[in-house]
């Protein structure tokens, strides 16, 4: 990739839009700049296409917004695999914590838990914990590993976990009553989000009964009604 184009996509933010979404070592970046200058082709033919069945001045509007959408489209799937990516992420996280703990409680240090985490886990975590496995490895500092790590993966959960185990090591507080206290805190968490999603997919339910199952029934009373229409009105004639 040429420095100008390198600087281009810096600028965009497209590497830290594939690393947040743990597509970094799939997709290159010169892949993404074509799918985006792709996409705004794309957008541009439909833009000419349908400017001119677009009432009064908005033809304008629809010519120059279709290529941008066009443009922006692969960040925009690219957003929603990092939202997936961290939802699983967090949705592992209490139990890499309490397996933290556990270990902390034994003695053993942050990256025996790492490595063994990272050994015997799959997902997004497993794969962060990895590569900081990899690094501590391969001689980098814990410290410098943690603050790697909270790049990869921006988020309070995770930069609370890299917190606690700097204070720990720095002061000697206890890690394990701490990882502990954010696995139950995490775990409350996504507990209350499952109940507000239960919550509001209520009335979508009764939504559903009332335009599908309620008129359903109806038809089959109504069926029923017009076959023996002759013995209902027999009794009028």
């Amino acid at each position: 990739m040429s420095q100008a184009a390198l600087a281009a996509s810096e600028r965009l933010g497209l590497p830290a839009r594939l690393r947040r979404a743990g597509l970094e070592s799939r997709v290159r970046v010169e892949a993404l700049i074509a799918a985006k200058l792709a996409g705004a082709g794309a957008g541009g033919i439909v833009g000419l296409a349908a400017a001119p069945a677009a009432p009064g001045r908005t033809s304008l509007l629809v010519a120059v917004a279709m290529p941008a959408a066009g443009f922006l489209l692969p960040d925009a799937l690219l957003e929603r695999e990092a939202r997936r990516r961290w939802r699983r992420l967090l949705a592992a996280l209490p139990d890499a914590l309490d397996l933290l703990a556990i270990g902390s409680a034994a003695g053993r240090g942050p990256a025996a838990g790492f490595a063994e985490i990272a050994r015997d886990g799959n997902g997004p975590l497993a794969d962060e914990l990895r590569v900081a496995v990899a690094a501590i490895e391969c001689g980098q500092p814990l410290s410098e590993a943690l603050a790697e790590l909270r790049r990869r993966a921006p988020g309070s959960e995770i930069a609370t976990l890299c917190a606690s185990i700097e204070r720990s090591r720095r002061l000697g507080s206890p890690l394990a009553d701490q990882l502990r206290r954010q696995s139950a805190s995490l775990r409350r968490d996504q507990r209350r989000e499952v109940e507000e999603r239960a919550a509001r997919a209520a009335p979508k339910i009764q939504l559903v009964v009332a335009l599908v199952l309620v008129p359903s029934v109806l038809l089959m009373i109504a069926a029923a009604l017009i076959a023996n229409a002759d013995v209902l009105l027999s009794g009028f004639s």
